[in-house]
Parts: structure tokens; sequence; C-alpha cells
């Protein structure tokens, strides 16, 4: 094995031998100890060892100490007991060797780490294989083997090795134990009852600590985008999949050459006002998680260095001429149909196919009515902790405020949002830190009013259509500017004689710029987006025949 990156340091986490490493007096030289071998190596620099031991082989353990400072000074030894009172209980060692990796320090970005599998029972040697595996040890195996001949007594050689071994009840118990603590970690501790939200969540912690291709979360404003993917990262980071940090992002924020330097970085003198060298968010995401909300929003050139870097690990920083290297995760969020987005020419397809791996669509609140009561708890402590002080809910209080919420009047247009702050404010009001139906009362009168659909300026007919045919819960989600070009369009295609008529007419401009046009298709797959058919739209039938 070649030797590991100047600066970094190696560490060796192995058992003592209790009968591979024996010897005392000189005649121990003659005999081959794979743990003194190790140390040996005319290309492998051991500067840590992890020298676990059993309690009772205190004095052996001094003697390979002594040997390898005298065939290694620049190695650190280590003596660490480990008390396992039978070695070949897979159970019993697991346990122990579990206990002791969750509480090293290790450091990654600093230390590469090999985990010596010559010694030990084969019990030990599976433990071990089985503990970087699951990366409760971000390291490799390293295997030692005596010379031959006249050589038997030298330090041999060593080898990188990679085992399949088959999985032992116990242990995948505790895996699955590990398993439903990291799905209840990305619930933020929620007892959600949501069978479909549940088993999506399942299928996040799965992806998320096999994959590090990118992923992309949708759904709804206020879903919980944004505190899912921090929550994915640091599961990553406990499981020390990652190294570097969270960076994040809302793309709503960024606006012309700001987003290529927020992005990509920039070096001094690349515009006016740009004083000194900035790295750019991609750059401060290597290693880590770069989480991009609003993704959506990002403009073509944006979107096209985006691609490369995802592909290539590689961008150009603004005014740069030397391109800047970035190996990071991406987590992109939208509220946005980015497949329509690209049909409307706004998101480019091939970024879309690579960030599409992955894509979870997080519910709206009010398609989970039953996970709203241990919501509502969730938020309750939330406002404790803000507040400073502990809330409550009295019996009543929260029986009429649950009625309203999982009710067809609970919109939960901001979705998680609207909960946080209807909570934090009947908190606040809350006298004694009680949470009385009166405030309750207070605050439902306070939600009905911000959800009361509002009538949009209507192009064409003073009706609103839009409301009529989607429902007024889902038309009043709808951005103002979406739900006027929708009542438009609607307000065509009941006047029109077939879906290619209004195709027609709604594309008249564009369609003489295109050699191949196919307007009813267009107009399909744009009522699409709303989940509406030309039926919908038209309030009839195809009474006339679609010409094309």
């Amino acid at each position: 094995m070649a030797q590991k990156t100047r600066g970094r340091r190696t560490v060796v986490l192995g058992m003592l031998g209790t009968s591979l490493d024996t010897g005392q007096g000189p005649h121990r030289w003659t005999k081959w100890r794979p743990t003194v071998a190790m140390c040996q190596q005319d290309d492998l620099v051991v500067h840590r060892l992890e020298l676990l031991h059993p309690p009772s082989a205190g004095l052996l353990c001094a003697t390979v100490q002594a040997d390898i400072q005298q065939v290694s000074p620049e190695t650190q030894v280590r003596p660490t007991p480990l008390d396992i009172r039978d070695p070949w209980n897979l159970e019993e060692t697991y346990c122990a060797l579990l206990d002791y990796v969750r509480t090293y320090p290790f450091q990654p970005e600093e230390e590469d780490y090999l985990v010596h599998i010559t010694t030990g029972t084969h019990i030990m040697q599976i433990c071990m294989f089985l503990l970087v595996e699951s990366r409760h040890i971000p390291g490799k195996l390293i295997q030692m083997t005596p010379g031959t001949g006249r050589d038997r007594s030298g330090p041999g050689t060593h080898t990188l090795i990679d085992l399949d071994l088959s999985r032992y009840d116990a242990l995948a118990a505790r895996f699955r134990e590990e398993q439903r603590e990291g799905l209840a970690f990305l619930k933020a501790g929620i007892d959600t009852r949501n069978t479909a939200f549940n088993r999506l969540i399942e299928r996040i912690e799965q992806v998320a600590l096999q994959s590090r291709a990118p992923m992309l979360l949708t759904g709804p404003t206020g879903a919980g985008k944004s505190q899912l993917a921090r929550r994915v990262f640091t599961l990553k980071k406990t499981r020390r999949q990652v190294s570097g940090p969270f960076v994040d992002l809302n793309c709503a924020t960024l606006r012309g050459d700001a987003a290529m330097s927020a992005l990509f970085g920039h070096v001094k003198g690349a515009f006016t006002g740009a004083l000194a060298d900035r790295p750019g968010l991609l750059k401060q995401a290597h290693g880590g998680v770069l989480f991009l909300d609003e993704i959506g929003e990002l403009g073509a050139d944006e979107q096209a260095m985006l691609l490369r870097a995802l592909e290539d690990k590689r961008f150009l920083p603004v005014g740069a001429d030397k391109e800047a290297e970035s190996d990071f995760q991406l987590i992109a969020g939208t509220n946005r149909d980015l497949q329509a987005e690209v049909e409307r020419g706004r998101f480019r397809e091939d970024l879309l196919a690579r960030i599409n791996l992955w894509t979870f669509r997080l519910p709206a609140l009010r398609e989970r009515p039953e996970d709203i009561p241990p919501n509502l708890q969730f938020e309750l402590e939330q406002a404790s902790q803000a507040l400073g002080t502990r809330v409550t809910m009295n019996k009543e209080a929260q029986t009429h405020f649950l009625r309203f919420a999982t009710s067809a009047e609970g919109r939960w247009s901001g979705n998680f949002r609207d909960l946080n702050a209807a909570v934090l404010r009947m908190a606040t009001l809350a006298s004694g830190g009680r949470i009385t139906r009166d405030v309750v009362e207070e605050e439902l009168e306070r939600l009905r009013a911000k959800w009361q659909p509002s009538t949009p300026v209507a192009m064409g007919s003073g009706s609103d259509r839009v409301s009529e045919v989607l429902g007024a819960s889902l038309a009043a989600e709808l951005d103002r500017f979406d739900r006027v070009q929708l009542e438009d369009v609607l307000g065509v295609c009941r006047s029109a004689r077939s879906l290619s008529d209004a195709g027609r007419l709604l594309f008249a401009r564009s369609r003489a710029q295109k050699k191949s046009v196919n307007d009813a298709d267009r107009l399909r797959k744009y009522l699409a987006r709303f989940g509406l058919g030309w039926k919908d739209a038209s309030g009839r039938d195809e009474s006339f025949p679609d010409d094309g």
C-alpha cells in the first residue's frame, strides 16, 4: 500500500493477539508477531496505534508496546483495556466494540484509519468488519501476512482486503434499532401516523445513508423541505458519511451577477465592488451537503455551471482563469413542476435529469390530517423553548383546535409555517402558560379570515372559474399570477369549439415561430399541471371533432 497523502496521519485500531503477539526474552524476535510487524512495514508509517487488549493481558501489552517503540519510534501506542468476558460471544463482542467506537474522536478530515483484523478471535474480526462496513469506523481493513522460508521471522507483508460476510440476527436487530433511531431523527422525533409519509421517510433514510447522488425534494411551500434537508445532513454526519459542512441557499433570493458570485465565487477585481476573492457556496460545501431551495429560480447560466459542477466537480469562479474544485452532495428543493418548466424553456432538461435520480414529494399538511395532533405537541414544545416557559393546552382547548385543524376548514395553505405561527400566537397569549378554549377560538377566527378566498382580477369574465374547477381550497393556494393566467385559459376553453381550436387561439403568437406545432398537446400539458382535462376546462364533453 502506498504511503498516505503527505501531512495526514495514519491511525490503526487493532486487538492485541494473546496468541500471535506473545513472546518474552530475546527469542521473541525470531517469532513473527503481527502487531509488531505491522509497525515494521517499509511502505506504511503508523503514527498512532490504538491497541485494544483484555485487562488480563497487561504484561504482554507492555512488552509489545516497548518493542514497537524500538522498531518504530514515530508510532504512538495507546493501550486500551476492553473487558470482554467471552470473546467468542458475538453479541457481547460487538456491543463492546460498538460502545468503544461511538465515543472515539474520529477526525477523518485529518487522519486515515486502518482496522487490523489479523489478531483476535474470528468473532472479533467479523465485528471489526461490520463496524467498518457500517461506517461506524470511517476506515479500511488491513491484514498482515508472515514471510516464508528464511523470511519467516521478518515483518512479512500487509494487504487491504474486502470481505463478504453474511449477516447475523443479533446484529441485524441492532441495525434495525439504529434505523428506527434514524427515522425518528428525520421526523424530528414526531410520532407521525400517516402511512404514506412514514414510508416516504423510510426510503429517504435508506437513500441518504447509501447514496451521495443528488436528491430532489418537492412539495408546497412550508411542507418542511429545508428542515428535512438539514436533518438528512446531520444524519449523514453522525454516520460519518460526510465530513464537510451544511451550506444552504434559497435561490429565489439571487438576482443577476450576484447569483454567479454567490454560488461559484469570484476573484478580486472581477467586477466593480469585487475587492477581495470570494470562495462561493459550492466551494464552501466541499466534503459536505449543499442545499439549494427553490432551484427552479436559477437562471440559465447558473443552471449550466451547476450541471458542470455536479458532473465534473469543477467550475469557474467569476473572473477567474483557473477552475476550482468541490466535491459535495446536492439536495435541491422546489415547489414548482420542473418538468413543466423544462417544457416552457425555463429549466434545463439535462440538469433536471441529473438531479432527479432520487425525487421525494413532501405532502401538504392538509394531506396528513392524522399527523396534526403529534405535530401540535411538537409545536407546543417549540413554543415553550422560544418563550422560555412551559406552555400547555387544556383538553377542551385541544379538542376544539384539532376539530377545526383536521376539518375541511383547516386549509393550512402555508402548511407547517401556518401551524407553527398559530401555536406560537396562542402560546404568547396564554395566561400562565395555559392555552384555553377562548384563546383557541380567537386564533381560529384569525385563521378563517386569513384563508378566506379572494376573488382574483379575472380576464374577460367576472366569474371565478378557477375556484369553480379546482375548488376554493386548491384555488386559494395558487400564486396570483398563475391564477389569473389559468382564469384566462379556462375562458378560452369555454368558448372554443375544440381542444385544438383553443390551443390555436392561446398560442397564436408563439406558434408562428415554430417549425412544428401541436397546439392541442401544449394546452393538454398545461391543463395537466393543475390536474385538469379538456372536459374540466371546457365544461362539456368534446362536442366537435378535434381537428389537430
